[in-house]
């Protein structure tokens, strides 16, 4: 079956320019203008070896009412979901804009390979844009020209990557996931050890926040530059390290502040290589200043590192400085729980990097996280769980008819991940999946680690064992 992609964006991004380049013609009409494209346009592409159907989508606009926007935007959401892929543009002359992180939420709310391009990026002109595309999260993004065909090359090979997951990825089609034995039949071998490598530890958090200052307590050396000035780090410093025999690998990171502070292009820069080493990290230690812990932005940042999947725990640094200390904690505790619920149970540590104040337990959490977020449960163990579960508390019945859960097995690690077969799971609301998260947790002790579940409908292929 012929690949199917959509070139989707807010308005005058550059999506018609790029759908006539693969097209190899000017089909659709291109101008200076935002709104020419209204309609979904849909020709034959190539880009090197590849053959494809190619959708060229109107610009995503913000409205959900009966304007001529709203439908446009319909009509791109029905694009998504026809396609296999999407290409997603930006414009790096412009950056990331508030429309473009509200359609990214859309894409991943879809569940489907997502290409990043960074388009405009001729000469230099892109480059801070090209930056702030990474928090996107949708990992690297493609440079482009579409209108002078900079960076084929590299999208090919982006489309290419995309679309030769290995098939255990959760995008394969529900007739594949109920006709494969080896993934859930539970007589079968479990998910096999994950491989051993260092312990990826990100140290992040706002500015001044005292980051560098524990990344050298911790290393005992004066390894990365220290002060009371705010952004002094401003590239990800990554550094090879040995705690009690384990591998690390520690990286220092420039503080995050709130887009809109952010204006100085080196700035930009470094905002996108902090994101850039979340997005790779094992675990991440969100650094707060214990006096001002848990504002919004640090509440972002966290909300960042649990999307990207990473395992997290919370460093309250400058304890020496605090007054009431039983009290402040249990404050901290507080929060954590009432404005963070999505990460229950994360480690919270409080520390002094001048004065070495509980780095032993900043390290023991570190390494708990990982072997968290690196933990298998048995299809025999999982499923038992699941029938308890269900019994204490039934699924509700839209329409008068129950939601059945079948069966359900990991499907892989770092972080947990894990596929329920239910009969009309695709009407399963969003507080049972949390319900049922939450039982995971405590039942398989996994605190403060993303967990992800996908629910999908199918017949139980083990109906007919014996």
């Amino acid at each position: 079956m012929a690949l199917t992609i959509a070139i989707v964006g807010r308005p005058n991004v550059g999506k018609s320019t790029l759908f006539n380049r693969l097209v190899g013609k000017k089909i659709a009409l291109v101008d200076d203008s935002p709104g020419v494209t209204r309609d979904r346009k849909e020709a034959k592409g190539t880009l090197g070896d590849l053959e494809f159907e190619l959708i060229d989508t109107a610009g995503f606009e913000d409205v959900t009412d009966n304007s001529l926007e709203a439908r446009m935007r319909h009509q791109t959401e029905l694009a998504i979901q026809e396609a296999d892929l999407s290409i997603f543009l930006i414009d790096t002359r412009v950056g990331v804009t508030p429309i473009d992180d509200r359609f990214a939420k859309l894409l991943r709310e879809y569940d489907k390979p997502v290409v990043l391009g960074a388009n405009k990026c001729e000469g230099k002109q892109g480059d801070a844009g090209l930056y702030e595309a990474y928090a996107l999260g949708f990992g690297e993004p493609i440079p482009l020209s579409a209108e002078h065909g900079e960076g084929m090359a590299e999208l090919y090979q982006a489309i290419r990557e995309e679309t030769a997951r290995p098939t255990s990825e959760m995008d394969r089609p529900e007739s594949e996931w109920m006709d494969d034995e080896t993934l859930f039949d539970p007589e079968r071998e479990e998910l096999p050890e994950p491989e051993e490598r260092p312990l990826k530890l990100a140290v992040a958090g706002r500015p001044n926040a005292g980051k560098s200052t524990l990344v050298n307590a911790l290393l005992e050396s004066d390894r990365v530059l220290t002060g009371p000035e705010a952004g002094i780090t401003r590239d990800s410093v990554s550094i090879a390290w040995e705690y009690n025999g384990r591998q690390i690998k520690l990286v220092d990171t420039a503080g995050l502040r709130k887009k809109s502070k952010v204006q100085e292009k080196l700035e930009r820069m470094s905002t996108g290589e902090t994101i850039h080493s979340i997005k790779y990290a094992d675990v991440v230690a969100l650094v707060m200043d214990s006096r001002e812990a848990f504002e919004k932005q640090d509440l972002q940042i966290a909300d960042f590192i649990l999307r990207e999947g990473r395992g997290l725990i919370f460093v309250c640094t400058k304890w020496d400085l605090v007054e009431n200390p039983g009290e402040r904690r249990r404050e901290l505790e507080d929060m954590a729980r009432e404005l963070l619920p999505q990460c229950k149970g994360a480690a919270l540590v409080t520390v002094s990097g001048m004065t070495g104040r509980n780095l032993d337990k900043l390290m023991a959490a570190a390494l708990k996280t990982f072997d968290d977020w690196s933990a298998r449960v048995k299809t025999r163990d999982l499923n038992d769980w699941l029938g308890h579960v269900v019994q204490k508390h039934p699924p509700p019945a839209p329409g008068g008819q129950r939601i059945k859960p079948r069966y359900m097995a990991q499907m892989k690690t770092r972080p947990p991940t894990f596929v329920l077969m239910a009969s009309r799971g695709d009407q399963m609301p969003e507080s049972y999946k949390r319900y049922l998260l939450n039982e995971m947790r405590e039942a398989f002790g996994l605190p403060g680690v993303p967990i992800r579940l996908f629910v999908r409908q199918g017949k139980n292929p083990f109906a007919d064992k014996k």
